[in-house]
């Protein structure tokens, strides 16, 4: 495992301002080739766009992908205790068991989609704080946190997916948004595991409580605040794809929840990621929007665990293989007119 370069929580936000950027001569040449392809201009959509960026983030006008990874953080939330979610907290270690028995929906689509799949499960037997008493984590637990997404990402990987589990995590996530973005927790709780109507009031109040107990100055303290530590570990893996020049594929509410501290710490912090898709939690869309990425898919899902994400390795892959496997007019001996 890597050390992480970073002790601080400012530390890891000022880290983001200096990895590196695209690879503009790549991303020059692969437009170039996409132009010369046997086909009409633009006739491939935003798969051609796709390709593009995938070629800028790898550095060669011709790349592939034969190594995406997909990692699952798993962590546990003090909130819980408020009855936000429709399941106990003790869920979160037997879906961990289920994973690494290969019996998860991400495991599948991760096994599918050719990835390398693995699963690290931070200090359940220690869930956060409570966040409407105080911090979820002190900046300590968050460095870990985010630590240990650093250290999960493999280098050799050419394509990163970050999942999770965790009950209470969409509680969390919506706090987090609240702050950063603006607004109340009615605006932007969801349904989550499956509350109903009661207890989705409940989980706007809760959160609500806790944006008035946690005061913050950056965003940094916010992931601190209402974070995770499964929702920390895929921001630090996120950063760390950006360092290793790996792109990345978004999951869903919570994922974005973690992408959104990058964001906010940097708005060219995201630049080697998309949106895999639109989640069925409701305010996923104005998350997207506010971090100005299109999802590829909107298949109704609000699984988590990366599944969205894994599904969209696919479109991805179409993308790149067109890219780099057609033929040009020249040859193909087709007049290009």
């Amino acid at each position: 495992m890597t050390d992480a370069p970073f002790h601080s929580p400012e530390e890891f936000a000022a880290m983001l301002a200096t990895l590196p950027a695209a690879n503009h001569s790549a991303a020059e040449a692969a437009s170039e080739r996409n132009g010369m392809l046997t086909k009409p201009p633009g006739a491939l959509g935003r798969l051609e766009d796709l390709a593009i960026w995938y070629a800028s983030w790898r550095g060669t006008p011709r790349p592939r992908v034969e190594r995406p990874q997909v990692i699952v953080f798993a962590g546990n939330h003090g909130v819980t205790a408020q009855g936000v979610s429709a399941f106990p907290a003790e869920v979160t270690v037997q879906m961990v068991a289920n994973f690494e028995a290969g019996g998860a929906a991400i495991n599948q689509l991760s096994r599918l989609a050719g990835a390398e799949m693995s699963v690290h499960a931070l200090d359940l037997d220690s869930p956060t704080q409570d966040f409407t008493q105080g911090p979820a984590m002190d900046g300590g637990a968050c460095v870990a946190a985010l630590a240990t997404g650093w250290g999960a990402v493999d280098p050799s990987a050419d394509l990163l997916v970050v999942g999770e589990m965790g009950i209470g995590n969409t509680t969390s996530a919506a706090a987090i948004a609240a702050a950063l973005l603006g607004g109340t927790g009615a605006d932007w709780a969801g349904r989550g595991t499956g509350v109903d109507d009661a207890g989705l009031r409940r989980k706007a109040e809760v959160i609500d409580a806790g944006l008035a107990k946690n005061p913050w100055r950056a965003p940094m303290d916010v992931l601190c605040s209402f974070g995770g530590r499964e929702i920390a570990a895929m921001a630090g893996a996120i950063a760390r794809a950006r360092a290793e020049g790996i792109p990345v594929i978004l999951d869903g509410f919570i994922c974005s929840a973690a992408a959104l501290v990058l964001h906010k710490c940097d708005p060219a912090a995201l630049d080697h990621c998309v949106a895999g898709h639109l989640s069925e939690e409701g305010a996923h869309g104005a998350m997207l929007d506010a971090m100005e990425k299109s999802p590829l898919l909107s298949l109704g899902l609000r699984l988590g665990e990366g599944s969205g994400a894994a599904v969209a390795i696919h479109i991805l892959k179409a993308a790149v293989a067109c890219h780099s496997g057609m033929a040009t007019f020249a040859e193909a001996g087709v007049s290009d007119g």
